[in-house]
């Protein structure tokens, strides 16, 4: 391994001149910080993180909380895009990531906040937790900075994805090609969720729709089985809707393989839109009907609000970032307004 020594036998200056030269102190000239580090590259130079961290009080590593219960993990297309998003960000501005042991079954584990006490992180992102866990609440009231995604603690950053609005849209749309009888597979109790039952309500009240209490169920997100069960439900009501919201793209596909055992078709026999604009439901003949986040701007916002925090704490606003998702027409959801 190459060393400050090595670097200044071969330029010919001291140790302490090419330690100046590399933290860019303003005592050595422009040709000599040249000359040193342009032998650094040509030498392969790596300066050693633990020196780094002990001179700086900076690791330079972010910690990620993911603990996804429906086990589906990094295979879930909204938090992988995301969580990819707020990587690439993260190391262009020179910070490392590392996953927080979440595993609860394992032997002498760390509780999160113990962990990244631990690990020296800089900063946290909480991108996908139960964010009333114990563990999660003891993070949240310390002192390292961290920003959530898709819920609010006081005092915390966070950025959120426009479910309110994304909601809205949702019903607006199917409203306008005709559909009166609108019903909506929501998921498991969450602040998102919340959000858009919220929201799925007051848009049916400014429309003036009126929504059957059996017309609203509960699914938990990305279960075909039970949206599948849901969707059964629904088309055997006396009189069942002509369109169904599911609670994600992933777990329409339960539905859609109701709709399918019932012998009908989508669009012609019922509508649906699901919710997060994954690939895949642009893949589907017809296409679905959902509304993409904007994952991408998600990650990126993310991470560049957690190393503002992180770099220059006193001057960061602690604020809620909203950012905007968009409708997907697809063909998922037919126009029944001449009918």
């Amino acid at each position: 391994m190459v060393s400050l020594k090595d670097i200044s036998a071969a330029c010919g200056v001291s140790v302490a001149t090419v330690s100046k030269a590399l933290n860019n102190q303003s005592d050595i000239s422009a040709e000599t910080k040249e000359r040193v580090r342009r032998a650094a590259a040509e030498m392969g130079y790596m300066p050693n993180a633990a020196a780094i961290a002990l001179k700086t009080n900076r690791s330079f590593n972010l910690g990620i909380l993911f603990v996804d219960e429906a086990r589906s993990g990094l295979t879930h297309d909204y938090y992988a895009a995301l969580l990819d998003s707020f990587k690439r960000k993260a190391e262009s501005l020179g910070y490392d990531l590392t996953f927080i042991n979440s595993n609860k079954n394992r032997p002498n584990r760390m509780s999160y906040l113990t962990h990244a006490k631990y690990r020296g992180f800089d900063g946290i992102c909480i991108a996908c937790v139960n964010f009333y866990d114990p563990e999660v609440v003891e993070l949240i009231r310390s002192q390292i900075p961290i920003v959530t995604i898709d819920h609010v603690y006081d005092g915390r950053m966070v950025v959120l994805s426009d479910n309110v609005r994304g909601m809205r849209d949702l019903v607006t749309y199917c409203y306008n090609r005709g559909h009166r009888r609108i019903a909506f597979i929501h998921g498991t109790d969450s602040a998102v969720t919340r959000s858009r039952l919220s929201s799925f309500h007051n848009t049916a009240v400014t429309l003036g729709l009126d929504i059957p209490d059996e017309y609203i169920i509960e699914a938990p997100y990305r279960n075909t089985d039970k949206t599948y069960e849901a969707t059964l439900r629904l088309m055997n009501l006396k009189q069942p809707p002509t369109c169904i919201l599911y609670p994600d793209d992933f777990s329409a596909f339960g539905g859609i393989m109701a709709i399918q055992h019932l012998g009908l078709s989508i669009p012609n026999d019922i509508s649906i839109a699901g919710y997060d604009g994954l690939r895949i439901g642009r893949h589907m003949d017809p296409k679905l009907t959902t509304i993409r986040q904007d994952t991408e701007r998600m990650g990126e916002i993310a991470a560049e609000k957690l190393i503002h925090l992180i770099e220059q704490p006193k001057s960061t606003l602690i604020e809620q970032v909203m950012i905007e998702g968009s409708l997907y027409e697809g063909g998922s959801v037919a126009d029944i307004s001449a009918k």
